[in-house]
């Protein structure tokens, strides 16, 4: 049968097709389903916004920062911060942003659980070195434009810090947390021993100390938590936390020479909640005859020192300087 030559033509576009097909390698076969990586793919930007919801196995795309998720990449947001793909001088600086404007781009809506950072929470002011109004002796800030989420592997060298307490030093990615008001600033005051006291030695004693502004009776695992949640407040603002008691052996009250935090002579947290605004804690052995310095040191709940909100501000914690003697009644206030 003779064909005209426009249908001639309709025949061979199948063959053309198929041939077409099994000759230029297919780039989406990871299964771009949403559509939006259609435009994107090329440097791996995802400038189409909501896309990604499939492996993104394209030029560069498997380099998403968002596609730290195993390379599923079902952050729907299309929040890739990493993404600039080869064959590209897109910066994968996420064009599309967020296709769907109320979707943030975390997994499953939950932000705590996403590996990827919420534009929302990116403090600007952290780009910022602070050296606009120059001072005398003043530095210039570390910078960072992602809230420095990343910023232990600028410090190959120390393992992270993971909950342990590592004598060794390590780097903690842990954040600061919530900073209480100025009006909610903890502070304590020991009301005994006083300081001047002098100590019968090697008898028992107790110490008491004075706490405002702590929500206390709160610690966590210190082996296993260490460090590793932000600092928190309750609901009425105070910051979630407890207290220790440190006292340092001196070479007499008049020393000079700073202490080696190494070394105590008896140490206390005073994990429960402050009884009509005291914490005490039991020295039942007493200490051997010499001079003593007492330390409070107030803490969040994972064992981090207290943050407030203002630079300048007094102390948080207190000491008093003390003397045990041999010899002495014992007749501290009780």
């Amino acid at each position: 049968m003779k064909l005209s030559t426009p249908l001639a033509l309709l025949a061979l576009v199948p063959l053309v097709t198929q041939v077409s097909a099994g000759i230029v390698p297919r780039q989406n076969r990871g299964g771009n389903n949403g559509g939006g990586n259609n435009g994107g793919n090329f440097g791996g930007a995802n400038k189409g916004g909501a896309a990604n919801g499939g492996a993104n196995a394209n030029n560069g795309g498997a380099a998403n920062g968002g596609a730290a998720n195993g390379g599923a990449n079902n952050n729907n947001g299309g929040a890739n911060n990493g993404a600039a793909g080869n064959n590209s001088t897109d910066t994968g600086a996420n064009n599309g942003a967020a296709g769907n404007a109320t979707d943030t781009g975390n997994n499953n809506g939950d932000p705590q659980t996403s590996l990827t950072l919420d534009p929302r929470v990116i403090a600007k002011g952290f780009a910022n070195n602070g050296q606009d109004v120059p001072t005398a002796g003043q530095v210039a800030s570390l910078t960072s434009t992602n809230n420095f989420i990343n910023f232990c592997l600028t410090v190959p060298n120390l393992p992270l810090t993971n909950g342990q307490q590592i004598p060794g030093g390590s780097c903690n990615p842990a954040p600061i947390g919530a900073i209480p008001s100025s009006d909610k600033m903890p502070s304590s005051k020991f009301t005994n021993p006083k300081n001047g006291d002098t100590i019968p030695a090697d008898q028992a004693f107790t110490i008491s100390m004075a706490i405002n502004n702590l929500e206390t009776g709160n610690f966590v695992n210190a082996n296993e938590n260490y460090f590793s949640a932000p600092q928190q407040l309750s609901s009425s603002g105070l910051i979630v936390g407890h207290s220790h008691v440190v006292v340092e052996q001196l070479d007499s009250l008049a020393q000079a020479t700073p202490t080696d935090p190494k070394k105590f002579a008896f140490f206390k947290g005073l994990n429960a909640a402050a009884a009509n605004g005291v914490l005490t804690a039991d020295v039942t052995n007493g200490l051997p005859a010499a001079a003593y310095r007492l330390c409070s040191i107030n803490a969040a709940a994972n064992h981090q020192p207290a943050i407030v909100p203002i630079a300048q501000h007094g102390s948080l914690d207190d000491c008093v300087y003390v003397s045990f003697l041999v010899g002495l009644t014992l007749c501290l206030a009780k």
